[in-house]
């Protein structure tokens, strides 16, 4: 399964390269929640759709600034992907593909994304992406890519001709859906460190991912979900 560079991962590596200063931020800090689980499945059962859903209503069904509240701002879309980056360090994630190591979105046919400034601290940010297929790809598919992810604790990342250092931490995910996957990258360069995470929850035949500085995923990850299954 090819990935592809979410814009919260764009934005940590592209942070890191131009700030001068340290991107730390309060809301890039990490929560208290310490339980390591990239991946949990609930015994509940969710009504939802049996087929998956289109595109066009994947994007009728994300976020926007007045689900988020005051102080966001929705960033226009940018081309997907970078192919100046390389892996070293971690195999698995050199077999997967090389833009894993910047922190990735899924790769599903029926797909749909957005990202959002936040005006409350430096380099916040905050991205959605809805996915959609059977039960069972979606289930496979997430897993594999988080589990993939989360198989080097440690590694290096080569922007251009800059090495990122990149630590994974696996995360305790909210139990919500019917599945839940969710992990914290750090990435550091030159003494300056920003923190990305990601959550991603299986509902049916759709996969939210949301990714971004903790708090702020955190904050809008059950909004997603909601909105998500709005219409189910």
């Amino acid at each position: 399964m090819r990935l592809r560079t979410t814009s919260a991962a764009i934005l940590a590596l592209t942070t890191l390269l131009t700030l001068p200063g340290c991107a730390n931020s309060p809301s890039a800090t990490p929560g208290p929640s310490s339980r390591a689980a990239t991946r949990q499945k609930n015994t509940t059962s969710d009504a939802k759709p049996s087929e998956p859903l289109s595109s066009a209503v994947l994007r009728e069904r994300l976020l926007d600034e007045s689900d988020l509240g005051e102080g966001y701002t929705r960033k226009p879309e940018t081309t997907p992907g970078r192919d100046d980056v390389t892996v070293t360090g971690c195999p698995a994630l050199e077999q997967l593909g090389v833009d894993a190591a910047a922190g990735e979105s899924l790769d599903f046919p029926r797909r749909a994304k957005a990202a959002f400034t936040y005006a409350g601290g430096s380099g916040s940010e905050v991205s959605e992406e809805l996915y959609s297929d059977t039960e069972a790809k979606l289930s496979q598919g997430t897993g594999r890519i988080f589990d993939t992810m989360t198989s080097c604790p440690s590694y290096q990342v080569v922007a251009g001709s800059t090495p990122v250092d990149v630590a994974i931490q696996e995360m305790s995910a909210p139990q919500l859906g019917d599945e839940q996957w969710s992990l914290q990258m750090t990435y550091t360069v030159g003494g300056r460190t920003i923190v990305v995470q990601q959550t991603a929850i299986r509902t049916g035949t759709t996969v939210v991912l949301v990714a971004g500085s903790p708090g702020l995923v955190d904050a809008h990850v059950g909004k997603a979900l909601a909105k998500a299954r709005s219409t189910e």
